[in-house]
C-alpha cells in the first residue's frame, strides 16, 4: 500500500491544475489515471482532437475557397480519417509534455479505474486485472464526463455515434445527422459542413445556444445555414432505426432524416459510475454529477471534485483554475483567492465564438442603462487581408460609467482576441472603460484593432 499527501483521481485539466498545484507545496501527491495515457478526456477525445480536427477542416475549406489555389482541387484526395490522424499529433504532444513534468515534479502516476475503499482508501485496477491499493489524507476527483447514452438508443450501431466514438471514424459519410444544439453538437455541424457533407441539425430547444447573446447565435444561425445545415428546431427524437446503410432518425414531430451516420450530442453524464462514492457518503444527481461547494468540498470535507464531474460550464479553462483552486485549499487550509464568476466561453463553430459578461437580453431585464459598439469584421483590414471577413466584435457598456458589461464576438480568433477585452473588464474602477479601447495604440493591420473600431462605434452612439 502506498501513501500519500492527496491523490488526483483523473489527469485532465482539472486534475492536472491541482496535482501540480499540490507538488509545488510539497504535497506527496499521486495522480490515478483510468486511461493508459495521461491527459483524460481532455487530451485524448474531447477537446484537444476536435479543435485539431476543426484546425485542420477550417485549413482545407480555406484552401478550397482561395482563388488561387481553386485549380489545384482535383490533385486533392483527403479523407476524415486522414484528418483525424492528424488530429491525434496535438494529443501525443500534450502526452509527453505531462510525462515529462509529472516526475520532474515527483508526482506519481498510477494507471487503472479507482474506486473508494473507505473515506481514506482506494483500490485502483489495472487493466491486467491486478490491484494497488492507495491511502491519502486528502482527494480530488476529476474524473470528467461521457456522453448521454438513453437507453433506447442503440449506440453498438456502427452508424450511431457519440462525440468520442466521432473521432474514431474510419470512414467520410457522405451525409450526417446530428442531434443536440448544444456547444459539441453545432461545432461538430460546422466541422461537417466544412467538409461538404449534407447535414441535419435537430435542436430540442427554440434557438441555438440560448445562453449566447441574441445576435450572436442569430449570426450563427445564418452562417451555418448559408453553409447548407439543415436546421430544425423545437423538435426531439422519437425513434430511432439504424440499418447496414443508413440511419433514421424519426422525431416527435413526425419529420425524419435520413442520413448515412448519426451524431448523438444531446447531454453528459459524470464519470462517477462503480467508483464507490457512497462508501464515503458522496450523494449523486440524475446526471451522475457531483455536488460541491463554494470551496469544490463534496459532503465529504477531505474530498474535492471539480470540473466536468460537477456539472457545468463544463471548459476546459474553468476546469483548470477549478483545479489550481481546489489544490491550494487543501495545501493551506484556505484559499487567498477566488474562482472568477465571469468566464469567456470559448465555441469552436466554423466561425467561432467567444463571450464574456453579461448579454443585450440580461442588461434590458436588469433595466441596466447600456449602449452598445460594434466592429464589423468585414471592414477591418487584416480580415479582407486573410479573407476570414465573417463576424464581428460587441461592447456592452455602462452609458454613465463606462464600464464593460459584456463582450461577445463571433468570428475567426474570437477565443484569442476576447482576452484583450476579458484584461481591461476585470480592472477596477476607472480603468474598466471603454475609453481604453479608443486611447490606445494597436497594431495594424490586425484582429485586436476590433475593439478601438467598436469603442469609438459605442461612443458615437452617446449623447
Amino acid at each position: 500500500m502506498q501513501e500519500f499527501d492527496v491523490v488526483v483521481i483523473g489527469s485532465g485539466p482539472g486534475g492536472d491544475g491541482a496535482a501540480m498545484r499540490l507538488a509545488k507545496s510539497g504535497k506527496r501527491v499521486a495522480v490515478v489515471e483510468a486511461y493508459h495515457q495521461l491527459g483524460g478526456g481532455c487530451t485524448h477525445w474531447g477537446t484537444i482532437p476536435s479543435k485539431a480536427l476543426r484546425h485542420s477542416v477550417q485549413l482545407l475549406a480555406d484552401y478550397r475557397h482561395h482563388p488561387l489555389f481553386e485549380h489545384t482541387l482535383g490533385n486533392m484526395d483527403i479523407t476524415y480519417p486522414d484528418l483525424l490522424a492528424e488530429a491525434r499529433n496535438a494529443s501525443s504532444a500534450q502526452v509527453r509534455l505531462r510525462n515529462r513534468y509529472y516526475p520532474r515534479n515527483q508526482v506519481t502516476t498510477v494507471h487503472g479505474f479507482a474506486s473508494f475503499d473507505d473515506a481514506h482508501t482506494l483500490t485502483v485496477r489495472q487493466d491486467n486485472g491486478s490491484t494497488e491499493q492507495l491511502q491519502a489524507e486528502h482527494f480530488v476527483i476529476a474524473t470528467g464526463s461521457t456522453p448521454y447514452h438513453p437507453d433506447d438508443v442503440e449506440f453498438s450501431h456502427p452508424r450511431v455515434l457519440d462525440s468520442d466514438k466521432i473521432l474514431r471514424l474510419e470512414y467520410t459519410p457522405g451525409s450526417i445527422t446530428i442531434y443536440g444544439a448544444g456547444v459539441i453538437g453545432c461545432e461538430y455541424a460546422s466541422i461537417f459542413a466544412n467538409l461538404d457533407l449534407r447535414v441535419n441539425l435537430i435542436n430540442t430547444r427554440s434557438s441555438l445556444l440560448s445562453f449566447l447573446d441574441t445576435e450572436i447565435t442569430d449570426a450563427l444561425s445564418y452562417h451555418l445555414r448559408d453553409q447548407g445545415v439543415l436546421i430544425r428546431h423545437n423538435d426531439s427524437y422519437a425513434q430511432i432505426d439504424a440499418g447496414e446503410n443508413d440511419v433514421v432518425l424519426h422525431c416527435q414531430s413526425g419529420a425524419r432524416f435520413k442520413s448515412d451516420v448519426l451524431l448523438w450530442a444531446n447531454g453528459r453524464t459524470g464519470n462517477t459510475a462503480d467508483m464507490g462514492l457512497e462508501r464515503v457518503g458522496i450523494t449523486l444527481n440524475h446526471r451522475g454529477q457531483i455536488e460541491v461547494n463554494e470551496y469544490l468540498q463534496t459532503s465529504a470535507a477531505h474530498i474535492y471534485a471539480l470540473g466536468d464531474v460537477i456539472g457545468p460550464p463544463g471548459l476546459a479553462s474553468a476546469s483548470y483554475d477549478q483545479g489550481r483552486f481546489a489544490g491550494a485549499h487543501i495545501a493551506m487550509g484556505r484559499c487567498d483567492w477566488s474562482l472568477v464568476k465571469d468566464v469567456p466561453t470559448g465555441i469552436y463553430t466554423s466561425p467561432a465564438i467567444s463571450s464574456l459578461g453579461k448579454t443585450e437580453q440580461q442588461l434590458t431585464e436588469a433595466g441596466v442603462p447600456f449602449e452598445v459598439g460594434r466592429a464589423e469584421f468585414k471592414h477591418l483590414a487584416r480580415a479582407q487581408i486573410t479573407g476570414h471577413t465573417t463576424g464581428m466584435l460587441k461592447l456592452l457598456f455602462h452609458r454613465e460609467t463606462r464600464e464593460i458589461l459584456g463582450i461577445h464576438c463571433f468570428g475567426e480568433d474570437a477565443a484569442e482576441i476576447i482576452h484583450i477585452g476579458q484584461a481591461i473588464m476585470s480592472q477596477k474602477g476607472d480603468a474598466n472603460s471603454i475609453n481604453y479601447f479608443t486611447e490606445t495604440t494597436f497594431n495594424y493591420p490586425t484582429m485586436a484593432e476590433a475593439y478601438r473600431v467598436a469603442g469609438l462605434n459605442g461612443l458615437n452612439r452617446l449623447f
